[in-house]
């Protein structure tokens, strides 16, 4: 047994484990560019920040009466994405030591992404991740994304994992509720810090306000030891 007993860690992907949000803006925005629409700002996008590709083309189609189907504008989006992905993704460095630290305690961890199955497998193959990073769930492979709690319960099932003894890593709203309504524990790292006062975020048991700026791998792991020690 590890010595964060028998927790298990699930980390969210993009802007959680990596600084991915940059390339979706930039994916959304030549899609979008392609059909007419040239004001596509990062403001706007960080509306969008936490929840799936498809739901955001899905709104955005809608807002701007796109003609094409959602799924060619989805195929659009992915494909300048994947693009980005596989060679402009940064891993927020202590975020690389933490799943490091976690693989070397032998503690099962795994990703659950709004993110396609691409996707991900490019994000994590493209930074090295993936080699410690072995299982992964994508919203695509549910029911419902987040802040609907399939992806969570997902990965905890094939982790083979009760979701009391998972713990979600976590940087948007709609993510900090699909842990808490997985009933699983939440380490909520804001991407967008004016959203750090969102509800979603309150039932979060750890919250850093400052985002990936707080973030230390060796205090998260031994906060996760000490609740471990404490059961």
């Amino acid at each position: 047994m590890s010595d964060l007993g028998n927790l298990a860690v699930i980390f969210d992907l993009d802007g959680t484990l990596v600084d991915s949000e940059p390339n979706y803006y930039e994916a959304t925005r030549q899609m979008l560019a392609g059909h007419g629409v040239t004001d596509f700002s990062w403001a706007v996008h960080e509306r969008f920040v936490g929840i799936s590709t498809l739901e955001t083309v899905t709104l955005l189609r809608d807002r701007h009466g796109l003609r094409p189907p959602v799924a060619e504008l989805l195929a659009e989006t992915n494909r300048h994405y994947l693009e980005l992905a596989r060679t402009r993704t940064r891993v927020y460095p202590e975020m690389r030591k933490f799943v490091e630290l976690l693989a070397a305690g032998g503690v099962p961890t795994a990703v659950a992404s709004g993110s396609s199955p691409e996707a991900v497998e490019a994000v994590l193959a493209g930074t090295g991740l993936d080699t410690s990073l072995r299982t992964t769930v994508s919203a695509d492979e549910v029911a419902h994304g987040k802040p609907a709690p399939d992806v969570f319960l997902e990965a905890a099932r094939r982790l083979g994992a009760a979701p009391a003894q998972c713990v979600v890593l976590e940087d948007a709203a709609p993510g900090a509720a699909a842990a808490h309504a997985a009933g699983m524990r939440c380490i909520a790292i804001p991407y967008v810090a004016a959203q750090s006062d969102a509800p979603e975020f309150a039932t979060a048991d750890v919250l850093l306000r400052g985002g990936q700026a707080e973030f230390t791998a060796l205090s998260a792991y031994d906060l996760l030891a000490r609740r471990a020690r404490s059961r």
